[in-house]
């Protein structure tokens, strides 16, 4: 560790939302103090937890985790003024309105896959999202952009539940059962992987004849599949999966649950796989796990009339007791176009809920969760991260650029362009 700077998972606090907070999104999490720094040199802090992807480099000169609001906004303002179209920046839904502000484009990994695609003229691509969108726009810039996550830390829980090692384990194991089906002109299987996944396991998709999909267009995603294929492996989000295969009609009994920690996934008999349609992996996200079939029955008593939409990420109980569910995109449609004076109970991540009550005042919304949960892991992308690497772009220098390279990019490219002409 230099004297100028931090590697640390605490950070700095800042005005905490109302109510209750959960552990995972607490602010020390996310940047580094000095006071903190001082305390490691001299041996007082012990190592905390790190996410899976943290081994790649949480730092910040010191500097940085000190200033003020307003003194961060104030450079970063004036940094993205001097650079001009030489750069555009990303932001993620699910992001800090701190954050948010800086955004030339906002949206879901879908729609900010696309608009980093569209954007040929810009040298720079400051993506303030997670690891995982950041390759997916390296792999679909030019060779001439470079992309930068303003936190490398920032990464997903869901997508560290698969990796290519387990992946390909798994695929190994269905090659072997189903490679004496006889003749066909589909294949036997058909592998999707979610957008929340690392680069290697799409350009395992392209390899393979498999796709990428987003919550916005699985459904498309998998009718595709479908089309080439007799069965579908989905991973990392098991629960995606099934709430987007339940409602194309496919019958309970043909989907079936691939556990990576269990010998041949947990499934005890061949048979089980040979009749499925969809095999799942056991994967999901932290924070959509949260939400449940009690956390909207009691918003209906309290709330009467109100309606309740919820991400496609939430278990699928949670989605059938729903009016409505989508991907934040289509969460913030249904809002947008709902009447006033109408409510909302929404399933998702908090910032976007509190974003969307703000913005529509003449509505009541609510987030169905009472404990404050932010997304630990995108919560990383701190506006002191977005004011480093603007100035250090000022200056002729780039930090934390992500890179994929030239053989995973190629065929993580063929999934990619088949998930783009996907579009639902």
């Amino acid at each position: 560790m230099t004297s100028d700077t931090l590697t640390s998972d605490t950070q700095t606090a800042s005005v905490q939302p109302a109510g209750p907070i959960c552990d995972e999104s607490r602010e020390e999490r996310i940047l580094p103090v000095l006071a903190d720094w001082r305390a490691q040199v001299a041996g007082a802090v012990h190592p905390t937890p790190r996410h899976a992807g943290a081994e790649r480099a949480d730092q910040i000169p010191r500097e940085y985790a000190l200033l003020s609001a307003e003194e961060l906004d104030r450079r970063i303002a004036t940094a993205r003024a001097a650079l001009g179209d030489r750069v555009v920046i990303l932001g993620h839904h699910y992001q800090r309105d701190e954050i948010i502000r800086w955004a030339d484009a906002r949206g879901d990994s879908f729609k900010l896959a696309q608009f980093a695609a569209a954007r040929p003229e810009a040298d720079y691509i400051v993506f303030c999202g997670v690891h995982f969108m950041a390759e997916s726009a390296d792999i679909l810039s030019q060779p001439n952009q470079r992309v930068i996550l303003p936190n490398p830390a920032a990464g997903c829980s869901m997508a560290d539940m698969a990796n290519i090692a387990e992946v390909e384990e798994c695929w190994d194991a269905l090659d072997a059962l189903y490679r004496d089906e006889g003749n066909s002109d589909r294949q036997a299987v058909i592998p999707v992987t979610y957008m929340n996944s690392a680069a290697d396991l799409k350009a395992f998709c392209g390899r393979n004849g498999g796709i990428v999909c987003t919550s916005s267009n699985a459904a498309s995603v998998l009718r595709w599949a479908f089309a080439r294929g007799r069965r579908v492996l989905f991973f990392p989000d098991e629960h995606l999966g099934r709430n987007t295969a339940l409602a194309l009609g496919i019958p309970p009994e043909e989907i079936v649950v691939w556990d990576q920690r269990r010998d041949f996934g947990g499934i005890e008999d061949d048979a089980t796989l040979l009749g499925a349609r969809v095999i799942l992996w056991k994967g999901w996200c932290s924070t959509h796990q949260r939400f449940t079939v009690e956390q909207i029955e009691r918003a209906r008593r309290e709330y009467p009339g109100v309606k309740i939409v919820v991400h496609p990420e939430c278990r699928h109980d949670v989605v059938a007791a729903a009016d409505y569910n989508g991907s934040t995109e289509v969460i913030i449609k249904v809002i947008e176009e709902a009447p006033a004076g109408s409510v909302w109970g929404v399933g998702t991540e908090i910032n976007l809920v509190k974003r969307l009550a703000r913005e529509h005042p003449d509505k009541t919304i609510f987030c169905l969760d009472p404990v404050v949960c932010p997304c630990s892991t995108m919560y990383r992308v701190h506006p002191a991260y977005l004011a480093w690497v603007l100035e250090e772009l000022v200056a002729g220098r780039v930090v934390n650029q992500v890179s994929v390279d030239d053989e995973t990019a190629r065929w993580a490219h063929i999934a990619l362009d088949r998930m783009l002409a996907n579009k639902g």
